[in-house]
């Protein structure tokens, strides 16, 4: 059989848990992320295809069936509302956005319109459930990506985020001099969110269960300087000078990650570098977790601020506390932030497990937009992003 007719032979349909995990997983195995022959990163998701999506309020999972019932293909999709670039008589402040993620297929039925199909099959499904908007993130450097989203589907450049990641040591990360670091309970960290972040791009109207799922480990506000703590409600009626705020998410409850393909001297020099940081904490080695085997992350979410240049500093003390709370329960932590969030600036990750431009696309659907003539998909970023954990 031919291209087109192999291409013809396929089906485009719903995942189907009871049969379709094995077919699925196969092809996700098939298409882990890496050069050829080098190293690659693999993600377990515990046997559950919809790990990555089913905490999300709506969501869906499509599969490419080839003759013979064999999967070749699939995407992964959800549904949410969230804040806009911002509420003017021009824009609206919020809409609902749809999520693309997890698209493969398999080589062997590559450049066939599998990838095309798959996309707009789950587009409909968008705009069924009332989506404005569909987005997906992907790496600059992934042309078939671009040139699908953006060549063929309609797709505009959107958003340049960066994710920041610092690996986890034996010992103690130093965070910065008089900063005070304080737990919220969810409910006051919902009302914190929604008072200061809720029309932060992308902010989701959920928001309460966001921070209630069992993955969320919490939420944390950093002070600098002098300021007695007296509850979310004297803070909201009198901030600090300098403040931030900032959520962690367990992916580890979702999927494992494992880097493959490493040569033995790499691993070799990894090991010796846990080893002297585990027998000799006071000299802060710089080692390299154990990334060779199935590990686990966190994901901070939710990260703000407020205040002077201080906020900066808060910010810091934040992701340094996360670090050290990860020891012995997380190989990284990382945290996702727009291009021009002045917060970045002194959040401390590796350069070498960093991708300092991710890039996000967007496309106005059919029904998308409340206001006519104006388009989210080309607006001007603003100067924070709320990255939901439900979909990294």
């Amino acid at each position: 059989m031919g291209d087109e007719g192999m291409a013809a032979a396929v089906v485009i349909r719903e995942y189907d848990p009871a049969t379709d995990r094995a077919g699925t997983e196969a092809v996700d195995r098939e298409c882990e992320v890496g050069p050829a022959g080098g190293m690659s990163l693999h993600a377990d998701l515990l046997g559950d295809p919809l790990a990555r999506v089913r905490h999300s309020p709506a969501y869906l999972m499509l599969v490419a069936e080839a003759a013979g019932g064999q999967i070749v293909g699939l995407i992964r999709g959800t549904v949410k509302s969230v804040a806009t670039a911002g509420a003017t008589t021009s824009s609206p402040a919020s809409a609902s956005v749809g999520y693309i993620l997890g698209l493969r297929v398999s080589p062997s039925h590559r450049r066939m319109g599998v990838a095309l199909r798959l996309v707009r099959r789950l587009e409909q499904w968008f705009e069924r459930t009332g989506a404005a908007y569909a987005y997906m993130a992907t790496d600059k450097s992934n042309e078939p990506s671009l040139r699908l989203f953006t060549g063929r589907c309609g797709y505009s450049k959107f958003r340049t985020p960066s994710l920041l990641v610092h690996p986890v040591h034996a010992h103690r990360l130093r965070g910065p001099r008089r900063a005070a670091v304080h737990r919220l309970a969810p409910r006051d960290a919902e009302r914190l969110y929604r008072a200061r972040l809720a029309r932060v791009e992308f902010f989701p109207a959920d928001i309460g269960a966001v921070l209630g799922n069992p993955l969320s480990l919490g939420t944390f506000v950093s002070i600098v300087d002098d300021y007695e703590w007296r509850g979310v409600e004297a803070f909201l009626a009198s901030p600090p000078a300098s403040w931030a705020v900032a959520s962690l998410w367990d992916c580890g409850g979702a999927f494992r990650l494992e880097v493959r393909g490493a040569s033995r001297a790499r691993r070799a020099a990894a090991a010796a570098s846990r080893a002297l940081d585990a027998r000799a904490k006071w000299m802060r080695v710089p080692s390299v977790p154990d990334f060779f085997r199935p590990f686990v992350a966190w994901f901070v979410y939710g990260l703000g601020g407020g205040g002077d240049d201080g906020s900066t500093r808060a910010a810091e003390a934040l992701f340094v506390a996360f670090v050290n709370m990860a020891r012995g329960r997380a190989a990284a932590v990382a945290v996702e932030v727009a291009a021009c969030d002045p917060l970045r600036r002194r959040i401390p990750h590796w350069r070498s497990l960093s991708c300092e431009e991710d890039l996000w696309c967007m496309k106005r659907l059919g029904s998308g937009g409340d206001v006519e003539g104006w388009d989210w998909a080309r607006s001007a970023p603003g100067q924070s992003i709320f990255v939901d954990p439900r979909e990294v």
